[in-house]
């Protein structure tokens, strides 16, 4: 099981630091998000101080852009960063993807699929000098002139991530993609029976192979050197898991659990602005359904132990800031 690394900056020049500081400590893969700051820019600046970790976003938009836009930006990060780039992608949800960029919204699996494929039939006219030929439902690609053309680079092969929830998205990266995102709102029973047999389902349907397809959780954990600092962070979480089950696409979760009733609930708050009062619908035992919680030294051994079997990479939902504390971490699921 490999180990990351998410941050989440307040400027993307902290970028540069965090980067250097986690190939150091030996985390595997070094990811970055779009929520505030571009995540490309973000892994620019990464590779520039880094030599030999993975480069990743988790997630970038897909519906924000072109597959052809992803695919220069990614063919350049992949050139720039000799090939240690993990592209990760996401749907982002309907209101947001309406209302905050002003883009329509489609099915979202099939979009999805089709844009990993464009975007791969765009890399092999790059690669191969073949004719660009794309036509499905959503995009027709048929041109590209040698002019536009940035020729092939020493690792033409990019690992493509997709983030998935429910059934349908799990599958389509069984079936097309290279890896799987599993949101931080997930339990160990929906992961053992719901994410991982919809990701068997999609490699069945592909006739790929178990290994083709990684794994990747984002697990929320409290993690301190004394309980007190264990069990504020664990809190803290009570609003996070709030915010995210008050959304209808994470609700299949808390139903398998019994919990449909909390999500509503959670749904009518945020649609009032009653931010404040969400993180009291989540009881101890929907808490801990979620966290995991240790010391430093003793969370690596911990989460290992919890995902063994079901996940191929893990790493913290809490941001990664560099302090040294990270480093024992990484030692302990090295041990």
């Amino acid at each position: 099981m490999k180990v990351d690394a998410e941050v989440a900056v307040g400027s993307p020049v902290e970028v540069v630091e965090l980067a250097r500081k986690a190939e150091e400590f030996g985390f595997d893969c070094f990811w970055v998000n779009e929520i505030k700051h571009d995540p490309f820019v973000q892994l620019a600046l990464a590779a520039q101080s880094t030599k030999k970790i993975a480069l990743g976003t988790s997630i970038a938009l897909a519906f924000t852009r072109s597959p052809t836009t992803l695919a220069y930006t990614a063919w350049d990060l992949q050139s720039v960063s000799q090939g240690r780039l993990l592209l990760g992608l996401g749907t982002q949800v309907k209101g947001h993807l309406e209302r905050r960029f002003g883009m329509k919204w489609e099915a979202p699996a099939p979009k999805m699929k089709e844009v990993i494929r464009a975007m791969r039939s765009v890399w092999r006219s790059w690669q191969d000098g073949t004719k660009l030929d794309f036509n499905g439902r959503f995009f027709k690609l048929d041109l590209m002139s040698p002019f536009f053309s940035p020729g092939p680079i020493e690792h033409p092969s990019i690992p493509i991530y997709v983030a998935g929830v429910n059934e349908g998205m799990c599958s389509l990266a069984g079936a097309v993609a290279d890896g799987l995102h599993v949101h931080p709102l997930h339990t160990m029973r929906y992961l053992r029976d719901a994410i991982v047999p919809a990701v068997g389902e999609g490699l069945v349907k592909a006739g790929r192979k178990k290994e083709e397809v990684a794994i990747a959780a984002s697990v929320f954990a409290a993690v301190g050197e004394t309980s007190r600092e264990i069990e504020n962070i664990r809190e803290s979480y009570r609003g996070q898991v709030a915010f995210y089950a008050s959304t209808r696409t994470y609700r299949k979760v808390m139903e398998l659990h019994g919990w449909g009733d909390i999500c509503d609930r959670l749904h009518e708050l945020s649609t009032k602005g009653d931010w404040e009062k969400m993180a009291s619908e989540i009881g101890d035992d929907v808490l801990d359904e979620f966290v995991v919680q240790g010391t430093w030294s003793g969370i690596g051994r911990t989460i290992e132990n919890r995902y063994k079997g079901f996940a191929d990479r893990v790493r913290l939902y809490l941001p990664f800031d560099g302090d040294e504390k990270w480093k024992d971490l990484v030692a302990g699921f090295r041990a």
